[in-house]
């Protein structure tokens, strides 16, 4: 297990580092309940702990380290990257315990129910949390994408992928995406959650690999068409 420290060595004398992490939780517990098997939540448990202690070393992953993790950058806010954050901060207490971040990157198993990507995609480009997608929401996430891929379009292009995405998806008219016309759009459009599944979390026993989430502007230009 990753924990080096347990409360039957009461004689050690553990570092804060060796100690549990804030909201560990058992492996076996974040096992039953998410895409991973016991050993790959206590792999999963040294990367966090490696995340945790980057930058304020409190067994906790904070908005700066989280935005290290994905994008080598701490510092300057990145609307992609602060809205997985926010998903991933089940408590909204503003960091993301050990328990928070297994069940969270569980969404992205590669054998995780479709039901469940889809859902949390939703709640990513629902932005304002009104249960619905807004154009200037889609709009907003497409822009922040292609910044984060160091790429630019021209505002008629981004507003093309826009409209095109939602004269599919907004099926009565009304302007804005809800939740059932989001998953009628994502049957059709499979490629709109290409970046919902990282492959080697099923590899993360053997590969210990940098978390890093980077997404393609490719897959998003794909749904608009």
């Amino acid at each position: 297990m990753g924990c080096a420290w347990s409360s039957s060595s009461p004689s050690r004398s553990p570092s804060n580092r060796e100690q549990r992490a804030q909201g560990y939780e058992e492996p076996a517990v974040l096992a039953a309940e998410t895409s991973f098997t016991v050993n790959e939540v206590e792999a999963l448990y040294e990367l966090y702990k490696k995340l945790s202690f980057s930058i304020f070393k409190d067994g906790l992953i904070h908005k700066e380290e989280f935005r290290l993790a994905l994008f080598r950058n701490s510092k300057g806010a990145n609307l992609f990257a602060d809205r997985v954050f926010d998903l991933f901060d089940l408590k909204r207490n503003g960091v993301i315990e050990f328990g928070e971040f297994v069940r969270s990157l569980s969404i992205f198993h590669p054998k995780a129910p479709e039901s469940d990507k889809t859902a949390f995609a939703f709640k990513l480009y629902d932005l304002r949390g009104t249960g619905y997608i807004e154009k200037e929401e889609l709009r907003e996430m497409v822009v922040a994408l292609l910044d984060e891929s160091d790429l630019c379009l021209s505002d008629s292009a981004i507003e093309e992928i826009v409209d095109n995405t939602f004269s599919q998806a907004d099926s009565d008219g009304d302007g804005r995406i809800n939740p059932k016309e989001w998953e009628e759009f994502v049957n059709k459009n499979p490629a709109s959650l290409r970046n919902m599944s990282l492959p080697y979390l099923q590899d993360i026993t053997t590969t210990f690999p940098s978390f890093v989430m980077h997404s393609e502007v490719e897959d998003y230009s794909g749904i608009s068409k």
